[in-house]
């Protein structure tokens, strides 16, 4: 689909317009070319689901959307995200920015271009798409698009800010926060049902390590158990009282990662597990209940933290409370923030995930609306 369009693109810059063509010439970054088809959401998703972006792995489809855009007039701009030691790859993976060229714009649509793993190829049926991203947050993705062409062609100041890694640790967001574009709105898309979120939780990552002595299984007095210790402490993690927030909800907890030993006759000399709590305020309280509960048993290394977050209303929308983290708190100089997208977070990161098809093109009807209130 990619090599289409530059060809299609190609034949546009070429072909003389006819009379009746005319009228849809527009000038775009300093080059003249004639006005696109408009942008089929439902074929968009299909496009980039089909690209696997795993987090990490980010670059093709940062490519594809640098592409697709600057062949419908948008100005270009990638920048690039640097990988963690944590990742163990050395693949190019890029922020794209899109807007018109010497234009600040007065809003920006965002959302992320990494999924969750593992890649699942896209499917679909008369009502929803399936696959990996397709409702976080390639479908997003496209609804954004299609929306910001509208407004662009409506004589708006819009922009587009797609980023890497917000599945791990907001890499592409971090990077972005520091290329401010001077824009009053940042509308971030998720998975919201289309419901306005009024708030945001954080996340707080923790990471457990014991350490012990290894020994022959048959014989434990000669030895100590990493993971016995290990599993000591995460019972006392697992009942710590969590904080409540009346109109938000409670922090909530999850032991997600576990690893450890050598084998199941070795008394284990080293153990560690990832713990990640969903913040509704200030984390103090957490991370000191989180060090005493380990005391004795294991280290606690603070490997992330994003704060919880309150956000403006819109009126007019249904609104929820995202359970959630987002690249919002990492994007505090692109303006105002609002958050709001298809899909439902409830079968994001499953082997499940889909999207209806009403529900993404609702979406653009949406992500215009609220883009033209703000702007009044």
């Amino acid at each position: 689909m990619f090599h289409d369009l530059i060809r299609r693109a190609s034949i546009l810059r070429l072909e003389a317009p006819s009379a009746g063509r005319v009228a849809a010439l527009r000038q775009y970054s300093g080059c003249t070319m004639i006005d696109p088809p408009p942008i089929d959401p439902i074929r968009l998703t299909r496009e980039l689901a089909g690209i696997d972006s795993t987090t990490y792995h980010e670059g093709p489809a940062g490519d594809f959307l640098a592409g697709f855009l600057a062949q419908r007039g948008w100005a270009i701009e990638k920048t690039p995200v640097p990988q963690t030691a944590e990742s163990g790859s050395q693949d190019a993976r890029w922020n794209v920015y899109a807007g018109r060229a010497g234009e600040t714009p007065e809003l920006v649509f965002s959302t992320h271009i990494d999924t969750v793993p593992p890649f699942i190829p896209p499917t679909e049926d008369d009502e929803f798409l399936y696959g990996r991203g397709v409702c976080d947050a390639k479908g997003i993705i496209a609804a954004q698009i299609a929306a910001a062409e509208a407004l662009r062609a409506a004589g708006l100041r819009i922009g587009l800010l797609f980023v890497a890694g917000e599945e791990r640790d907001s890499a592409g967001a971090k990077v972005a926060n520091e290329r401010p574009k001077g824009n009053r709105f940042l509308i971030n898309g998720e998975p919201t049902d289309n419901r306005l979120a009024l708030a945001s939780k954080g996340t707080l990552r923790a990471i457990l390590r014991s350490t012990g002595v290894m020994a022959h299984s048959a014989y434990p007095e000669l030895g100590d158990s990493a993971i016995h210790k290990l599993v000591a402490a995460l019972g006392k993690v697992l009942a710590l009282p969590l904080p409540a927030v009346e109109d938000v909800g409670p922090a909530t907890l999850n032991i997600g990662l576990i690893q450890g030993g050598r084998a199941p006759n070795v008394i284990a000399d080293h153990a560690e597990a990832q713990v990640m709590i969903r913040l509704v305020g200030d984390s103090a309280g957490l991370r000191k209940a989180l060090v005493e509960a380990a005391d004795g048993l294991a280290d606690v290394d603070f490997a992330l933290e994003i704060p919880f977050m309150r956000l403006r209303a819109v009126d007019g929308l249904p609104t929820m409370i995202a359970k959630f983290t987002t690249d919002i708190p990492w994007l505090g100089n692109w303006g105002q923030p609002i958050l709001l997208g298809p899909g439902s977070i409830q079968v994001a990161h499953t082997p499940h995930e889909r999207i209806a098809k009403r529900e993404l093109l609702e979406a653009v009807e949406l992500y215009g609306k609220v883009a033209r209130q703000l702007l009044a």
